[in-house]
């Protein structure tokens, strides 16, 4: 074929003025055979413009130009073009430009780029770099690499490990490393994952970025390196909205690291997720996804979601590696024995009364209809939808709060104190949790409260001998009341496993040590299948289909 039938093409029907002149920018116009207009490639407009061949391609594209592969052969052959690519990061994602039209070499390119035709360029997930890096040298690209990411950072530091671990510890870190120091630890709360992870830490000796739930929990963590490491304090960093300091060690939550991601993306080799069971909500996500780090270490009491998104875990950290149930560790000592009392409670006259015109008037609404799907709809404007919701917040709370389980936990509470116990009341909504704090002279801890004012308070049950400690959900994370042995579920979401999390808080060993947490459900209600539900949790089947996620 001679040179100028490889360089023509044609664009069937009318061209608008905008895209016409565009051609011209890169092609002479020929003229028109029947319904299609023909033009020439002009080599010289190109290079005169520093057009890459993206650029021209998009263009040609663009209008639906009809081409020979050929054309674009000639093109890089005339360019004299080797197979380069550039590679920046920025915002949390990966920016490649390509010197060549990929082509049929997209393909061997596909789950690690797509092209983004808002800004015309190709894009990747900071989290696949190196094996993208791995495929591009593969293919003969040359790599100009303006990201900065390293593989490795040391602390430059003889870091020593100064803590002893158990043997289900140990047997832990080994499964973590063999999985090429990635996965999720999964070990009830009190099981010491905290220093599995300090000791991991103590064996890399990397930068390394430790990401927790809560402020208090960053604490927890600077506190926990400083009893079980000989690292210096000026080495260990807390970055959070009250405090802003990078440092080799570097503690931060996971609302910073998502707003703040570009200033850890280069910085670090190793990460620790605690309460990693979080990390696949959707915003949190990025976190994982925005950073090169190939070493990652994800903790949690159990990773299992309610959404089923746990299984968004194993791409993101490297599947679960190992997990010992509460009941394994209690039977081999590890944990304090414990059982689990479920006390069914009647509702008043007057709330089974309102809880029958309220289920009459939902089911008026969307009958028999599943809540993913009047969910949904209320998310699209539903009027029928969103009162749905409405009336089935109030049906929960009409349940959660009912008077009959404030005076069960009254009568328990009683009980427990005259045994010199020390509980938690679990209450999930602020206003039953201070209602219940109220009448059994309690302490409160909830989310509205300043963090002075709940350290305060924490310290103040810490220190006491006996006595009763009202929380919300603020409770379910990181809680560290070593001695407290009883525990009141009063109301929750039905989730198995923020039941799981509530049990472990009570799991802290002792001498003879035998932990009660009571569940205190409404007959006749949807707690009663929540609470058979929540129980039935089985590691081994998430496990199980690690491979199918």
């Amino acid at each position: 074929m001679s040179r100028d039938k490889i360089l023509q093409f044609k664009v069937r029907g009318w061209l608008e003025d905008e895209d016409f002149r565009k051609l011209l920018s890169i092609a002479h116009y020929v003229g028109r055979e029947g319904k299609e207009s023909i033009f020439k490639l002009n080599i010289d407009a190109i290079l005169s413009k520093n057009l890459s061949i993206d650029d021209v391609i998009d263009i040609l594209e663009n209008v639906n130009a009809i081409y020979n592969d050929k054309l674009i052969e000639y093109l890089e052959e005339k360019l004299n073009l080797g197979k380069e690519v550039h590679i920046e990061y920025r915002n949390g994602s990966l920016i490649l430009k390509f010197n060549i039209y990929l082509g049929e070499l997209l393909g061997q390119l596909k789950g690690l780029i797509k092209y983004e035709r808002s800004s015309k360029t190709f894009v990747a997930k900071p989290y696949k770099y190196y094996e993208l890096i791995n495929k591009l040298l593969s293919l003969g690209f040359k790599v100009n690499d303006e990201t900065g990411f390293k593989r490795e950072i040391p602390l430059n530091y003889e870091l020593k490990f100064k803590g002893t671990l158990r043997d289900y510890q140990k047997e832990a870190l080994d499964s973590w490393i063999r999985n090429g120091n990635k996965g999720v630890i999964a070990l009830p709360t009190g099981s010491g994952k905290t220093i599995i992870a300090i000791a991991a830490l103590s064996l890399l000796r990397q930068h390394t970025l430790i990401i927790a739930y809560t402020k208090e929990q960053l604490i927890q963590w600077k506190n926990a390196i400083l009893k079980f490491t000989n690292l210096p304090e000026y080495m260990i960093g807390m970055y959070y909205s009250g405090e802003k300091r990078v440092s080799p060690i570097t503690l931060t939550t996971y609302q910073t690291a998502y707003r703040h991601i570009d200033k850890f993306a280069r910085n670090y080799s190793l990460l620790i997720v605690d309460e990693v069971h979080h990390l696949p909500a959707e915003k949190f996500k990025f976190i994982a996804e925005s950073l090169p780090i190939l070493s990652r270490m994800g903790l949690s009491a159990t990773p299992y979601r309610e959404d089923g998104k746990h299984v968004e875990l194993f791409p993101l950290m490297g599947g679960i590696v190992y997990y010992k149930s509460p009941q394994e560790l209690a039977k081999q000592g590890y944990l304090a024995s414990y059982r689990i009392v479920t006390i069914k409670v009647e509702l008043k006259p007057g709330e089974r009364r309102r809880l029958y015109e309220l289920k009459s008037k939902y089911r008026k609404l969307v009958g028999y209809s599943k809540f993913e799907d009047i969910l949904k709809l209320a998310r699209q404007g539903d009027e029928k939808a969103i009162e749905a919701l409405r009336l089935h917040n109030e049906i929960s709370k009409l349940i959660h709060k009912s008077l009959s389980k404030i005076e069960k936990v009254e009568e328990i509470i009683r009980k427990e104190l005259m045994n010199g116990n020390k509980i938690i009341v679990f209450a999930h909504y602020v206003d039953l949790a201070e209602e219940i704090a109220r009448r059994v002279n309690g302490y409160l801890l909830t989310g509205e409260l300043p963090a002075d004012r709940r350290r305060i308070i924490l310290e103040r049950f810490r220190n006491s001998k006996s006595g009763v400690l009202v929380v919300t959900t603020l409770g379910d994370e990181g809680l560290d009341i070593p001695d407290a042995n009883v525990g009141i579920l009063v109301a929750g979401t039905g989730s198995r496993r923020q039941f799981i999390q509530r049990l472990g808080r009570l799991l802290r060993p002792a001498n003879n040590k035998v932990a009660t947490l009571y569940e205190i459900i409404t007959k006749g209600t949807v707690e009663e299948l929540q609470a058979r539900r929540r129980k039935e949790l089985n590691l081994d089947e998430i496990i199980g289909n690690e491979d199918k996620a």
